[in-house]
Formats: structure tokens, C-alpha cells, sequence
């Protein structure tokens, strides 16, 4: 009976570990596949990480919507500053014959002749105010190098005031503040 309880022995033994281990690896399972199991696997999981790149979806589409938006809204500006550089080059191109009017009109001796060419002096004048331009006329202020050039420089009268402008030889313009050509001057020295 001995040799038999002995041989039982180890026999139930042997039963009894793998009966305690049966229980864990049954107490082991439950655990791995709660713990273990990735989100995205189960619905809430799943659920959440279509959210997420959802989420991220929209946030993308926000802010190329808003990159666009100011892309339109520089380029409308850039466009609207163009054009009226574009308008002020080609009034720029007048600027020589509207000298040249002048000229005529100080040297002309008809009375007709000179009525014609104020006429058209003054239809300039309407256009440059019109295009918001503005002539420069510096003749007795202070010299201004941001919007004269001088030209030549004369020895000061008697009561004449060093770097005032005495001549102006050619005149300036400008438009919202941007010198379109400077006024060529001659300055007292």
C-alpha cells in the first residue's frame, strides 16, 4: 500500500499542479484579454479613435480654409495695388507734356492761343485730381531731399535764408504721401 500511495503520490500531485495551473492560465486569459486587447478593437475604442482623426480631419480643414482665405484677400490687395501703380505710371508719362504746356503758356503772346492752352492745363490738373495727385511746390519753404532734387545752388541775397528753395525749375508730384517724381530746385546756398 505504501509503494501505491507512494506511486499515487506523486501521481496526485502531478493532478493537483496541473489543476493549479488550469486555474491560472483560466484566471490569466480573462486578465490578458481585458488588459491586453488594444482600443481600437473594442466599439467604445474604436468609436473614439474615429473621433479623434476626425477631429484632426476638421482641424486640418480649418486651417487650410483660413490659409486660403488670407491667401484670396493678399492677392486681392496686391492686385488692387498694382493697378493703381499701373494708373499712376501712366499719368507719370504726362507729367513731360504738361511741362511743356506750361512753358508754352508763360511764353505765349496770343490771347486765344493762350486760353486754349490754359484750357488744357486745367484738364490736367482735373485729371491729377481726380487720380488724387498732387503737385509738389516747394518755391520759398524750406529744401526737403525727400521730395526735391536740387539741381543748382545760388549765392544768397540780401534777406534770403541759406537752404530755402528760390526756383523751382521742374515741378514734383505725389500721391498718398509717394513721391511720383521729385521737384528739381535751385537752392539758396
Amino acid at each position: 500500500m505504501n509503494k501505491k500511495k507512494k506511486q499515487e503520490g506523486p501521481e496526485e500531485t502531478s493532478e493537483e499542479e496541473s489543476g493549479r495551473q488550469s486555474a491560472e492560465e483560466v484566471r490569466q486569459e480573462p486578465a490578458e484579454e481585458a488588459g491586453q486587447t488594444p482600443a481600437e478593437e473594442t466599439p467604445d475604442g474604436e468609436l473614439a479613435a474615429a473621433k479623434a482623426e476626425a477631429e484632426d480631419f476638421k482641424r486640418k480643414w480649418y486651417l487650410v480654409s483660413a490659409e486660403y482665405e488670407n491667401y484670396r484677400k493678399r492677392t486681392a490687395r496686391e492686385s488692387a495695388r498694382r493697378y493703381e501703380e499701373g494708373r499712376a505710371d501712366v499719368v507719370c508719362k504726362l507729367f513731360p507734356i504738361a511741362d511743356n504746356l506750361e512753358r508754352a503758356l508763360s511764353v505765349c503772346n496770343d490771347e486765344a492761343t493762350k486760353k486754349g492752352i490754359s484750357m488744357v492745363t486745367a484738364s490736367f490738373e482735373a485729371l491729377l485730381k481726380e487720380e488724387k495727385i498732387e503737385a509738389i511746390d516747394p518755391l520759398g519753404c524750406e529744401f526737403d531731399a525727400e521730395e526735391c532734387e536740387a539741381i543748382m545752388a545760388v549765392d544768397p541775397a540780401e534777406g534770403e535764408k541759406s537752404g530755402t528753395v528760390k526756383q523751382v525749375y521742374r515741378k514734383g508730384y505725389k500721391q498718398n504721401g509717394k513721391v511720383l517724381r521729385y521737384a528739381q530746385v535751385v537752392v539758396i546756398k
